[in-house]
């Protein structure tokens, strides 16, 4: 893909604060990262589930000062999120607010970093994420939105997966492969989703993972639709990059193995990790999505 260094905008991230001597503290307990792994300059991965193990939203955190955490996550779920966490702050040090209006998030494709400020997203392509205090004057142009299209391509082509509203607490977190991108620690206390998914960790094997996919014709897709690819799985999609041809590249939560192949195997890991990316049924007359099998830069489990 192209090499860009222009600072491309995002505006469908928004950001969550954190503010408090207890902050670190209170998002250790509710999310599934090591807080203790958060450093200036980097960002850290992690999953914000239900009780069931569920995603309800994917956050990159970035710590801008010892007592002050951004979250960056979509937009259309910030209030949500932020919502469902003051419930649980009580007598903690801590107060979260939706700094959405006030910072814009922006993404920088770089060898070193473009601004201090910045903190490291991926290693290869080098990617950043750089917070900011939001303009006045916005700028939306073709070439900003093809820049945000490229943006996009890299994270499907890095294997990243987000939660929109359409698929908030849709996905088992393994199935997204947040394991696989080193968002769950498994050796930290506890939070919430955490039996679910240390039991799927241990003791269960999950048959649908998240996978990356090419249509061979021009197709738009979204987050959150399912469908039957040709060899028979059912998928559901959690991210999607248009190609500049109609065709699309895309993220979608389908079995590692065809219907042919899984046989008569175990139940899922437990019940409270029912598989939510499992489509509904589908009629033999409704088309099936010719789509080829692309790698990601890190080994599914079999």
């Amino acid at each position: 893909m192209p090499h860009s260094t222009a600072p491309i905008e995002l505006p469908e991230l928004g950001v969550m604060r954190i503010r408090g001597a207890d902050g670190a503290r209170f998002l250790q307990g509710q999310l599934s990262n090591d807080l203790t792994r958060l450093a200036p300059g980097a960002t850290l991965l992690a999953g914000y589930h239900n009780p069931q193990g569920r995603a309800i939203a994917i956050l990159r955190l970035v710590q801008r000062a010892e007592d002050d955490i951004l979250a960056v996550l979509p937009r259309e779920l910030v209030a949500t999120v932020a919502g469902r966490l003051e419930r649980f702050i009580l007598r903690a040090k801590a107060r979260l607010s939706d700094e959405s209006a006030r910072l814009r998030v922006l993404g920088a494709v770089d060898e070193s970093a473009p601004a201090a400020e910045a903190a490291r997203l991926t290693e290869s392509p080098g990617r950043w994420l750089l917070v900011s205090e939001r303009s006045a004057a916005a700028v939306s142009t073709e070439q900003a939105a093809e820049a945000r299209a490229r943006w996009r391509r890299w994270d499907v082509a890095c294997g990243l997966p987000q939660v929109y509203a359409s698929t908030s607490e849709a996905f088992l977190a393994q199935m997204l492969n947040l394991d696989l991108l080193e968002a769950i620690a498994f050796a930290k206390g506890c939070y919430t989703g955490q039996e679910v998914i240390a039991r799927a960790h241990y003791r269960g094997r999950v048959k649908r993972r998240m996978q990356r996919f090419r249509t061979l014709a021009p197709r738009a897709l979204a987050a959150g639709e399912s469908g039957v690819l040709a060899d028979g799985r059912g998928f559901k999609v959690v991210e999607v990059a248009p190609l500049p041809d109609g065709r699309a590249e895309f993220l979608a939560v389908a079995a590692l193995a065809p219907p042919a192949a899984e046989g008569a195997e175990a139940a899922e890991v437990s019940e409270g990790a029912a598989d939510a990316a499992e489509p509904p049924p589908v009629g033999a007359a409704e088309p099936r999505l010719e789509a080829e099998p692309l790698a990601l830069p890190y080994a599914l489990p079999r």
